[in-house]
């Protein structure tokens, strides 16, 4: 059994019997959104849900629901699953990826056009998953978090290649881009879960570990190895994307800061070597530790029975050691 395997049985186990079930249900849902559409959006979509991933968003509706069995958990769960999938779709084609966890991504396969139309198509069923549970509070949980995304990417897009980008923003994006999905997750499971009391520190708590999983995502790029990234070794240097590793690392060694675009393959791998041997790699996974631990420490001014919260910071504890 591997890492992921073995933490994702620990989640499993102080979850319950009932975390499985809701996850075997939620598969089967993904599965019928993405076959209802016409054969060749089934084909593409069915092969975008079933590329692997944690499903960490979904889990995380459900443990924050208190083991509330209410068939909207399992529609809002395919919700943030769909969208969470629909941006990696959509990402490829701005980024021209090939791969994407080691598969062939969409844009590789079909082109353009159909990448472009399956992500637009997960995009809508997220919403009209969330939309048939009747909740405005939640449909707004997922709109909120869809506007964030939107603005963190855009961000990305202006950060590209340049030399001022700043810790402090590059944690905002970070909070956009990824950190307001895990958020609304949790959100999302407080408000099915009968306890809208809750969303908001349960929020507080998927917010910290989207941003240390997105910056230890970040630390992953620069050290790889590609088998085990699913992608090559500094993807992020060829689109000119400036992450925390590198902001550090410019910070001491200056010329750093005259990135320019048309790196070749070769040309990122050896500048991941001279960002490595800055110690930012190292800075940048103790930041991301701070953000776990302050998400653990949240889940100890919330009401949780004792299973949940022990789920909960595996969950937190699985980010880390996925990156380790």
């Amino acid at each position: 059994m591997n890492t992921t395997q073995a933490q994702l049985g620990a989640v499993l186990a102080a979850g319950g019997p009932e975390l499985a079930r809701l996850l075997e249900r939620t598969e089967t849902r993904l599965a019928e959104v993405a076959e209802g559409h016409g054969p060749e959006l089934a084909r593409h979509a069915t092969a975008t849900l079933s590329a692997g991933g944690k499903r960490l968003r979904p889990m995380l509706v459900f443990l924050c629901a208190n083991g509330d069995r209410d068939e909207r958990l399992v529609a809002a769960a395919a919700a943030v699953e769909l969208l969470h999938m629909a941006t990696l779709v959509h990402d490829d084609v701005l980024d021209s990826a090939p791969l994407r966890r080691g598969r062939p991504t969409v844009f590789a396969e079909g082109g353009r056009l159909a990448a472009t139309t399956t992500g637009d198509l997960l995009f809508s069923r997220a919403f009209a998953e969330l939309a048939s549970t009747g909740s405005p509070d939640a449909v707004g949980a997922l709109s909120e978090a869809s506007s964030a995304l939107a603005r963190g990417e855009l961000m990305q897009r202006a950060d590209a290649w340049r030399p001022d980008v700043t810790r402090e923003r590059y944690l905002e994006r970070c909070r956009l881009k990824t950190a307001s999905l895990f958020a609304a997750s949790c959100r999302l499971g407080a408000l099915f879960g009968g306890r809208p009391a809750m969303a908001d520190p349960l929020g507080s708590f998927g917010e910290a570990v989207g941003l240390a999983f997105q910056m230890l995502d970040d630390v992953l790029d620069v050290s790889g190895p590609a088998e085990r990234t699913g992608k090559p070794r500094g993807t992020d240097l060829l689109d000119g994307t400036v992450t925390l590793p590198l902001i550090l690392a410019r910070a001491r060694d200056p010329a750093l800061l005259e990135l320019r675009p048309g790196l070749t393959a070769e040309q990122a791998e050896a500048l991941c070597d001279r960002i490595a041997a800055t110690g930012s790699l190292e800075a940048a996974r103790a930041g991301a530790f701070e953000h776990v631990a302050r998400a653990k420490q949240s889940l100890a001014r919330i009401d949780l029975p004792p299973q949940r919260r022990e789920a909960l910071e595996l969950v937190a504890d699985g980010v880390v050691e996925r990156y380790a």
